[in-house]
């Protein structure tokens, strides 16, 4: 059985991953009251022995889409994550970004956003998913870390995006969608080139994103 370590195990996700996936993996959750993941020194011990590390811990309360401010604590729970796996021979890394890291506000075109097309995040919060992502690409090609990007998008409590927001609605990601989408990350026998960015979105009404991806996930859900 695989082991898991989940950073921000208390979150929205955090909590889905833990419940939904507990049984298929051996989970060990960080939560942000006992571990400060952006203390490297006391992070970095606890990622030892895992196969996998997935990374939700964000401080949203200081940094959202809404915020207009970034958290520098934020930039360096990323650092560490890389740093870390790499230190501890962690294989595989999944990162929670978001759909702003490219702005589907504006997107006017009839083709699909493209994960791999140059993003232009919509706040300072989707610049910093951004850096989460290049970063990875690095450790990805120089240190042959693989690689996972999800640009999540509406994951909710009680798995309704609310009716009267079109935008909410186009980037819906149910419960269910979102747990296949992390277990076949963490399943994939292997990533192409140790790096893949994919849209963690359900198949939703107007939807503006591509969800190509290399794991065969296909979302069962829309809005």
């Amino acid at each position: 059985m695989k082991k898991i370590l989940v950073t921000g195990a208390g979150g929205t996700v955090g909590y889905l991953v833990m419940h939904e996936l507990g049984n298929s993996y051996q989970l060990t959750p960080i939560f942000f009251e006992d571990t400060d993941v952006s203390d490297y020194e006391t992070f970095s011990p606890k990622v030892a022995d895992h196969d996998v590390i997935i990374h939700l811990a964000w401080d949203t309360k200081t940094e959202n889409y809404t915020t207009g401010q970034t958290n520098l604590k934020n930039i360096q729970m990323t650092n560490n994550v890389y740093r870390a796996a790499i230190e501890y021979g962690v294989k595989r890394v999944i990162m929670a970004s978001s759909v702003h890291a490219d702005n589907f506000y504006m997107w006017a075109s009839d083709t699909l956003m493209d994960p791999n097309q140059l993003p232009i995040p919509d706040s300072p919060y989707g610049a910093s998913k951004v850096y989460m992502e290049t970063l990875g690409r690095m450790y990805a090609q120089k240190h042959n870390l693989e690689v996972i990007c999800i640009r999540l998008g509406g994951v909710i409590w009680n798995d309704q995006p609310m009716k009267d927001d079109p935008f909410d609605q186009m980037v819906w990601c149910s419960r269910r969608d979102c747990a296949a989408l992390f277990k076949k990350s963490i399943d994939a026998a292997s990533i192409p080139n140790n790096y893949t960015i994919v849209y963690g979105v359900s198949d939703n009404q107007h939807r503006r994103h591509d969800l190509t991806n290399p794991f065969g996930w296909k979302p069962e859900d829309g809005t």
